[in-house]
């Protein structure tokens, strides 16, 4: 698939890039990208919810009442989880919710969500750019020269650009980062891929292993 390479002025170039079909044009797999976007979301979760059980609640561990004859069900102290105020059974506890995927998963999944913005021409390919110092006007510049304004872009660089990202931060709909930290969540819920030229590199080799 030939993409032609636009400036940050939206103009064309005359330069064209070949997307590689190992990478742009496979049969996308669906469970895939299922599994590596639910790892995503699980690795974004903070699994500090924490209850106190039993033996953590403060109070007396003098039993209550005698075993049996009190005419209702047996109870040990007022800690106990059927009183209120007692500890509870069961409860949360601090938690890592990440699982075990595959590398080879991983990528598929990547490349799937890569192939899927294929499909849908949602892939624009720009020359490297940076900017002298962070400036959002610069960066609200480029996305309307390459007519991507109005939609959820996804700007993928060579490398880690700060000024690059600080120009981009204050905006809703853009996003910034760096060709190696490209996962299938943040390809997926963008609307436009714009990808820098020696980004497509960085992808191949990531990818291509």
């Amino acid at each position: 698939m030939e993409v032609s390479v636009l400036n940050i002025k939206g103009q064309d170039t005359g330069r064209k890039v070949v997307l590689d079909d190992a990478i742009y044009g496979i049969e996308p797999n669906d469970h895939a990208i299922y599994l590596d976007v639910r790892l995503f979301l699980a690795n974004q979760r903070q699994g500090t919810a924490k209850a106190k059980e039993r033996s953590e609640v403060s109070g007396s561990t003098r039993k209550l009442g005698r075993q049996k004859g009190g005419g209702g069900a047996r109870r040990g102290d007022i800690n106990s989880p059927v009183l209120v105020g007692g500890g509870r059974v069961f409860g949360p506890q601090p938690r890592d919710y990440g699982f075990k995927l595959n590398k080879k998963v991983r990528r598929l999944a990547r490349k799937s969500a890569l192939s899927y913005k294929a499909q849908e021409n949602a892939i624009v390919v720009v020359e490297d750019f940076t900017f002298e110092a962070p400036k959002t006007k610069n960066f609200v510049e480029v996305i309307n020269n390459l007519k991507v304004d109005g939609k959820k872009t996804l700007f993928v660089l060579p490398g880690a650009d700060k000024a690059v990202y600080l120009s981009a931060r204050n905006l809703e709909r853009a996003n910034v980062m760096a060709a190696s930290a490209l996962n299938t969540y943040k390809v997926l819920d963008a609307d436009v891929l714009v990808l820098a030229e020696g980004a497509l590199s960085v992808i191949g080799e990531n990818l291509n292993k």
